[in-house]
């Protein structure tokens, strides 16, 4: 009865009639009623508020305005926006993890093979600089399968003179001089007696030819006097002669007596160095550390092929970078030209179309396209 009578009033009430003095004696009546459920069911809000506190949150979650006044409506719904708010600020930190650590991981990505590749040969282990040494090597034997010692020579007098010749000077001028040197002196015995003032006017294109003049006819008479007027074929026997140092005794020896030796010239300890093969500079040092890097019996051909890349290519001034063959196993690559156009102008001698050192080369040479330099004084 009381819910039709509560339907009933608020139908009225909503079309805005008037109340008959039975309607309010009904709705009167309804009125205590209710009151009267109204003291029945207090006793179950009590119980109600007795329940635990999970079970009031679990109500207030379904019904939150049914059992809590309208004021406290704004707190409930800021706390929530609170809570809300703050949940993405603490899952915030996993994310950024995730996207710092990846950066971390590529970064280190390229750190780690730049440990073994040519550009930071510092951290290169002793396998890998052997195997980029020797890789070099190989390379050069294919660009420059003609080398040979640029001297003339006929036999090893010649080519110890010449040697002693060359310092402070290029091949080129020293096979343009010793023509009319050996053509005058053409043996040991020969230039040993010869008048010094007459080899310094011969010598005199050089440089340094009062100094060369004494050592070639020093070293000559130390032939006659020691070794019968024939070059000895031993190290320790080079050496003792005027002039001759290792270097000298490793030209002859590896190219007039077919053994072993590495040329340490000025060539040679430039292009070693920016190699990173080694970082010595005393030649003895150069020699051993290089010739620990091949085995023994690459040592001659290794001495000509950087040598001959020194004098075409990797010069001391202006590399041709952009044009070297073994540019991706050099660590120097870019101290010089990189431009390929520009870098072809700085080549020399076959390399640049030009006449090469000798004037009398190898077949070999000539077969490859060398070409024969001119003799002193021809246009």
């Amino acid at each position: 009865m009381s819910a039709e009578r509560d339907s009933a009033v608020g139908e009225q009430g909503s079309d805005g009639g008037r109340k008959t003095a039975g309607a309010a004696r009904t709705a009167a009546a309804g009125t205590g009623a209710s009151a009267s459920a109204a003291k029945k069911a207090a006793p179950s809000k009590k119980a109600a508020a007795r329940k635990p506190a999970a079970a009031k949150k679990a109500a207030a979650e379904k019904t939150p305005g049914a059992t809590k006044p309208a004021a406290n409506k704004t707190p409930a719904k800021k706390a929530s926006a609170k809570k809300a708010s703050s949940a993405p600020l603490k899952k915030a930190p996993a994310p950024r993890k995730q996207v710092v650590a990846p950066k971390k991981a590529t970064a280190s990505v390229p750190a780690a093979p730049a440990k073994t590749v040519a550009a930071h040969p510092q951290g290169e282990s002793r396998t890998a600089l052997v195997r980029r040494a020797r890789r070099i090597n190989r390379e050069l034997a294919e660009v420059y399968p003609y080398a040979h010692p640029e001297l003339d020579f006929e036999n090893p007098f010649q080519l110890v003179v010449a040697t002693v010749l060359s310092a402070q000077t290029t091949d080129l001028r020293v096979n343009q001089t010793t023509p009319a040197l050996f053509g005058k002196y053409p043996t040991p015995e020969d230039l040993a007696a010869a008048n010094p003032e007459e080899v310094e006017e011969i010598l005199r294109p050089t440089g340094f030819f009062r100094a060369k003049t004494k050592s070639v006819i020093g070293l000559s008479k130390a032939l006659v006097e020691q070794f019968g007027g024939e070059v000895p074929g031993r190290l320790e026997d080079l050496v003792k002669l005027p002039g001759v140092g290792r270097k000298t005794a490793f030209v002859v020896l590896g190219n007039a007596f077919g053994r072993p030796g590495i040329t340490v010239d000025t060539h040679f300890q430039r292009l070693v160095r920016r190699w990173k093969w080694t970082d010595e500079t005393d030649p003895d040092k150069i020699e051993a550390g290089v010739g620990a890097l091949f085995p023994k019996s690459d040592w001659t051909d290794l001495s000509h092929h950087v040598i001959w890349h020194g004098r075409r290519i990797c010069h001391a001034r202006k590399p041709a970078c952009g044009a070297c063959p073994i540019a991706p196993l050099c660590p120097a690559y870019g101290e010089g030209e990189t431009d390929p156009e520009k870098a072809k102008k700085l080549l020399k001698y076959e390399k640049a179309g030009q006449p090469g050192q000798r004037l009398k080369p190898p077949q070999a040479y000539l077969d490859a396209g060398g070409r024969a330099a001119p003799p002193l004084g021809a246009g």
